[in-house]
């Protein structure tokens, strides 16, 4: 059993206990679940900014603790204040150390798109991710069957919500592709042996059709590789550990990206 057959296998048991705790209807009268949401395609987009989702978050299974002593407030603000299009904030508890109120502090601190980074294998948990005040979610293709990632994509659609799908090859491409995401996240990582690799990301570019923003994850240390990606057809990136090892987050993101917009200059990568 791999890592996210593990944190799957949880989830189940996680959210079954939290669906008799807390009922929809009660999630449903969140003061967000009426809001709108604020668009991460759009934010990735955006001339001014970076194209990079900054993730908080305390551990992960590969590494353990990375970050016992930030906070969601400082951070986030900071992130946004150093460039960065978006955020990505980690709920889950038992693995990676997050909570939902994580990302509704973020939210009460930051006008600007959120993604809820979760294991997500419930409708249940997108009501949530709304309620919380998320205007993204993530669907992770190894994770569920193509017809079980459409009808949670499509359920997330109907209350507003943007989708990311994260996939790690091929193989998770062409059977889950559908109209309901917005962004498709190739993961540098592998789930097998946590091996990081951005030619995973290169050899995968071309195969995602251009209708989807395309984002790169995982393994992103220095600015020059985002230019190489840039250049090769990513519109996004999402950075999480390389931030989050700093003592200072919110720096290292400022440092990085400020890098990374000059060289983007020099090279007239648009």
């Amino acid at each position: 059993m791999n890592i996210l057959e593990k944190i799957i296998l949880h989830k189940h048991k996680e959210v079954a206990e939290r669906k008799s705790l807390i009922p929809v209807k009660y999630l449903e009268q969140s003061i967000f679940f009426e809001s709108e949401v604020v668009s991460m395609k759009k934010y990735i987009h955006h001339p001014e900014k970076s194209g990079i989702i900054a993730e908080f978050k305390r551990k992960s299974p590969s590494k353990g603790m990375i970050n016992v002593s930030s906070n969601v407030e400082g951070t986030s603000i900071g992130y946004m204040q150093a460039g960065a299009s978006a955020l990505s904030i980690l709920t889950d508890k038992e693995f990676f150390g997050g909570t939902n109120e994580d990302l509704t502090l973020a939210r009460k601190y930051n006008f600007c798109p959120i993604l809820r980074k979760d294991f997500i294998i419930d409708e249940y948990q997108i009501v949530e991710a709304k309620s919380i005040g998320a205007d993204c979610i993530l669907l992770i293709a190894a994770a569920l069957e193509p017809k079980r990632l459409k009808g949670l994509a499509d359920f997330a659609k109907s209350l507003g919500l943007e989708v990311l799908m994260e996939i790690h090859d091929e193989d998770e491409l062409q059977p889950y592709l559908n109209s309901h995401l917005d962004l498709i996240g190739v993961n540098n990582r592998s789930l097998k042996t946590f091996d990081v690799s951005v030619q995973t990301s290169l050899s995968l570019v071309d195969k995602i059709p251009n209708e989807f923003t395309k984002i790169s994850e995982s393994g992103l240390s220095n600015p020059e590789t985002l230019v190489q990606l840039k250049s090769a057809g990513y519109d996004g990136f999402l950075i999480g550990e390389n931030f989050m090892k700093a003592s200072r987050p919110h720096d290292a993101a400022y440092q990085f990206i400020t890098q990374f917009k000059k060289l983007l200059q020099d090279q007239k990568v648009y």
